[in-house]
């Protein structure tokens, strides 16, 4: 499954200051933390793009697309969505979407962007979360590129930094997921994280043996 009109957009532009070290890099059971998140989302879109400031040089080991903030000073996630529209409407004639995941959630459910691909067919909603158990997740979302010219105007004029605080005032709709043993949007920002996900990862395997 490979769809032209959605791009995938890893972000991965925040600083790890609660890990203490860059966290894209880790390894999690042989594997690069970020590495997860770049194959999953590669199974579905057939173009992905990670969303950094960094010059690591996994990325061009791997032939990755990266992109740097089209808006410099730190300034949060929806910059990094404003940056994979613009890249998107400059570089992608059919494309209508992007869709957004963070880049330290190696448990990222194959459900999720199965359903974007298909809500973004029916063009109802301009924003779709991933919500699971009442809990919204924003990064998890499918965005139009009908509204990169707002979100740039209050990024810039009206200063918004907040993800729910832009979002509330659009129309979203909430795709909602359920879960009974393990947290598919758990992410790793800690070394205690990382250390439960390792255990998590192997009790997983476990079980499925």
């Amino acid at each position: 499954m490979s769809e032209d009109n959605i791009l995938g957009a890893i972000l991965a532009g925040g600083q790890s200051k609660r890990m203490g070290k860059d966290k894209l890099f880790l390894e999690f059971n042989n594997k690069k933390l970020i590495e997860y998140t770049i194959d999953k989302v590669k199974k579905y879109l057939k173009k992905v793009i990670i969303i950094t400031n960094q010059d690591n040089e996994f990325f061009f080991k791997n032939n990755l697309t990266t992109v740097k903030d089209c808006i410099e000073g730190q300034l949060g996630p929806l910059v990094g969505i404003l940056t994979a529209m613009k890249w998107a409407k400059e570089n992608l004639n059919k494309c209508c979407w992007i869709a957004t995941f963070p880049c330290d959630t190696p448990f990222l459910p194959d459900g999720i962007i199965e359903s974007f691909i298909e809500v973004s067919k029916k063009k109802k909603s301009f924003i779709l979360f991933a919500n699971s158990h009442g809990r919204k997740h924003n990064i998890f979302g499918l965005w139009s590129l009908d509204l990169y010219d707002k979100l740039k105007d209050d990024l810039i004029n009206k200063k918004v930094r907040k993800v729910q605080d832009w979002t509330e005032k659009n129309k979203i709709k909430n795709l909602e997921f359920k879960f009974e043993d393990y947290d598919p949007f758990f992410n790793i920002n800690t070394q205690e994280d990382l250390e439960f996900a390792i255990k998590l990862s192997t009790r997983i395997k476990n079980e499925q043996k």
